[in-house]
C-alpha cells in the first residue's frame, strides 16, 4: 500500500537551530518519544551523503516500524533527502525555510508498506494509519519546540500541502 504524507512544523526559532536538531537524528530518541532507536550503519561523507541510519518508530497504534534511510541529498539550512528501505520503502525529504523569526520544517514522506499484515490492515484502516502518522509528527513538532525552548506556531498535516506539477499540452 502506498502513502504520501506531508507535515509542516512552524517554530519560532532560528533556522540553524531547527536544522541542527532535525539533521542530528541520532539524538531524536532523547527528545522525540516515538523514536525508539536510531543506529548509524554508515557515516557517509562530510555532508552526510551516503550515510545510512536505521530507525525504529512506535506510534499510537500497537506496532513498530524499522527502516533504513540512506541520505542522497543534503544542502545546509535548506534540505536533506533520503531513500528508505525496510518495513517501508520509498523516499523522505525535509526542507527548511524561514520567515522572520519563524522557521518552517516541511517533511514529505512517500512510501509503500512491505509487511503483508500492514497491507491487509490498510485495506480497512487507512485512516487509522494516517491518524497514527499525524500523531507521531505532532509529537515531534511539540518535542522539538520544547527542546529548542521555542514557541510552536503551528503544525499542519494536509495533502493540500503536496506540491503538484501542472502540465499543459
Amino acid at each position: 500500500m502506498e502513502y504520501r504524507f506531508v507535515t509542516l512544523w512552524r517554530i519560532e526559532a532560528p533556522i540553524e537551530a531547527v536544522c541542527e536538531a532535525v539533521s542530528h537524528s541520532l539524538n531524536w530518541p532523547q527528545w522525540w518519544r516515538n523514536v525508539e532507536s536510531v543506529e548509524e550503519l554508515a557515516p557517509g561523507d562530510a555532508r552526510g551523503i551516503g550515510s545510512v541510519r536505521r530507525y525504529t518508530w512506535r506510534g499510537r497504534l500497537p506496532y513498530r516500524l524499522t527502516f533504513d534511510i540512506c541520505v542522497i541529498h543534503a544542502e545546509p539550512l535548506t534540505a536533506v533527502a533520503g531513500i528508505v528501505s525496510g518495513d517501508v520503502e520509498g523516499h523522505g525529504r525535509w526542507s527548511f525555510t524561514t520567515d522572520g523569526c519563524v522557521t518552517s520544517a516541511r517533511f514529505e514522506w512517500q512510501v509503500r508498506t512491505l509487511p503483508i499484515w500492514m497491507n491487509l490492515l490498510a485495506l480497512f484502516a487507512r485512516p487509522l494509519i494516517k491518524w497514527n502518522h499525524d500523531g507521531v509528527m505532532r509529537h515531534g513538532g511539540e518535542a522539538l519546540a520544547r527542546r529548542l525552548n521555542a514557541r510552536l506556531v503551528g503544525i499542519a498535516h494536509d495533502s493540500s500541502l503536496v506540491q503538484t506539477a501542472v502540465t499543459t499540452d
